[in-house]
């Protein structure tokens, strides 16, 4: 009996507990949903501040939960329609509940897009100016280590602080690192990983460590380097969600057919307007 066992052991199906299959499958949904609860009952806004005294925190801003570390929320001023993701920290000052005087240490303009694990120090003043975005795990300091004396502890020296400024319409890649001093431009492109100081004119890309230019645009001379590919055509103002749903229910085949087609009815319309 033992041999018949062992030889058709491994061929008789195992019966399977649908029951507690049942069971992890509800628990993991319960468990879901009770997160997604957390997350939105436990994100910051401007009407539901929670223990948060932001200097001022603008309308449809909302800081995702669980936060990181925030201090100093009276010197911190936020914008409107600012996007700010999970474990992003925002600090004023060297340490919490120090009087920093009358005038905002942290601005962030409307529109700024903070992303996952980003951290912005502001010992002393930091700007960062409308519409700017941010990957995940950007590093924003106002304050670096100093090691003059060689006998000293770096940690136990006191640090030097100087502002940072980050213009409008800028692009931070992800694990970018701005150190203090640093001015950047309007509409700048910050490489990921790049490491930033020193002053970065308008209308650059920078990257690497440290940071440099490596092509900048001009109002005589466009790009330099040119670009290597074609800027995106933007999608026309009167499009309607549907009729973009619709294109994407097109096969290419059909999209090639109704491309071509434009292009004849742009030509001969073309056509009438020269002859007319």
């Amino acid at each position: 009996m033992g041999a018949r066992r062992a030889e058709y052991g491994d061929s008789v199906p195992k019966s399977k507990n649908t029951f507690s299959s049942w069971r992890r499958r509800l628990t993991q949904r319960a468990v879901h949903a009770g997160w997604a609860w957390v997350q939105r009952t436990g994100s910051v806004t401007a009407e539901s501040p929670g223990r948060f005294r932001f200097g001022s925190i603008g309308a449809h801003t909302r800081l995702a939960f669980p936060l990181g570390t925030v201090f100093g929320e009276p010197w911190i001023h936020l914008g409107s329609h600012c996007i700010v993701g999970e474990q992003v920290t925002l600090t004023a000052g060297l340490m919490p509940d120090l009087d920093l005087g009358p005038e905002p240490i942290l601005r962030i303009g409307d529109g700024v897009v903070l992303g996952r694990g980003s951290h912005v120090i502001a010992d002393t003043t930091v700007t960062i100016g409308s519409d700017c975005y941010f990957g995940p795990y950007v590093y924003v300091t106002s304050t670096n280590h100093s090691y003059d004396d060689p006998h000293e502890p770096i940690g136990k020296q006191w640090p030097r602080m100087e502002p940072v400024e980050i213009g409008p319409g800028c692009w931070i890649g992800t694990g970018a690192v701005i150190l203090p001093g640093a001015r950047i431009g309007r509409n700048v492109v910050v490489a990921a990983g790049a490491v930033v100081r020193g002053v970065v004119p308008d209308h650059a890309v920078v990257a690497g460590a440290p940071a440099r230019v490596v092509r900048r645009w001009t109002a005589t001379e466009g790009w330099q380097p040119p670009l290597r590919t074609p800027a995106p055509v933007p999608l026309p103002d009167d499009i309607t969600p549907e009729q973009l749903r619709a294109l994407s229910a097109l096969d290419e085949e059909t999209a090639a057919r109704l491309a071509d087609l434009d292009e004849e009815t742009a030509a001969r319309l073309a056509e009438l307007d020269a002859d007319a």
